[in-house]
């Protein structure tokens, strides 16, 4: 579960406003995807999730650990995956996944389990003994997701994890997200495709100059828009944030 009260994020000495007064709430169990045009606050409101940002004002909590006050606890349930793969690319792939299953305490029978399943999911056994500097922006986006995935964590928080993506990875990504949360588990991601996020979301929040501006199921949201038989994501996305 991920909570967000009454946060508001500001830049440039409180002259930008980056996020403004949001309040959400991510179940378990949950996708939750995240939608806003560029500079709408999405990457601003996920890196105060992950404790990367503070909040200027209000309260995130994640699986219950306040992220300020209980910061250590809060990562320990919760991987992340920035918008653009951010790896040691000195470290060979395997090397790599090794670290992340060091950081979070993976148990060596699950560790080998998991990054066999991974690899052959991603197709990076043969480039697995390479150094990451020598991957592709996508096998560089696999090794950072099968990194992610590697702990089993209760939350993850992604910022646009399908780019790079060829069809057949996204698809088992897809398929992923779902086994997740099904097991009760949260995932959060931002994304700016609108079939992806139509399709595979639980709920929807729409973010538009700091502020949330909907937020709730794809029939929640055909509600708000103006167009007989019911919008499209796309047409009600355009209608809440300005054509």
């Amino acid at each position: 579960m991920i909570t967000l009260e009454n946060v508001s994020k500001s830049y440039n000495r409180g002259r930008v406003r980056a996020v403004d007064d949001l309040t959400l709430t991510v179940r378990p169990g949950e996708i939750f995807g995240f939608l806003g045009p560029n500079g709408a606050g999405k990457t601003t409101t996920i890196k105060m999730i992950v404790g990367l940002l503070r909040p200027d004002a209000g309260r995130i909590a994640v699986e219950g650990f306040d992220v300020a006050s209980d910061g250590l606890r809060a990562k320990q349930v919760t991987t992340y995956v920035p918008d653009t793969p951010a790896v040691y690319e000195r470290l060979t792939g395997l090397e790599y996944l090794n670290f992340i299953g060091d950081v979070y305490g993976v148990p060596r029978e699950a560790r080998l389990e998991r990054i066999g399943a991974w690899l052959e999911v991603f197709e990076l056994a043969p480039v697995i003994t390479n150094p990451i500097q020598s991957y592709s922006h996508g096998m560089k986006q696999k090794i950072v997701l099968a990194g992610a995935l590697l702990p089993a964590p209760r939350v993850m928080v992604l910022d646009e994890p399908l780019v790079g993506l060829d069809p057949r990875a996204a698809f088992q990504i897809k398929e992923m997200f779902r086994a997740h949360c099904d097991a009760g588990r949260t995932l959060f991601f931002s994304t700016h495709i609108m079939e992806v996020a139509e399709k595979l979301c639980d709920r929807i929040g729409i973010i538009h100059k700091g502020r949330l501006v909907a937020c709730g199921t794809m029939p929640e949201l055909k509600a708000l828009g103006r167009t007989e038989g019911g919008p499209s994501l796309e047409e009600i996305f355009l209608e809440l944030t300005g054509r």
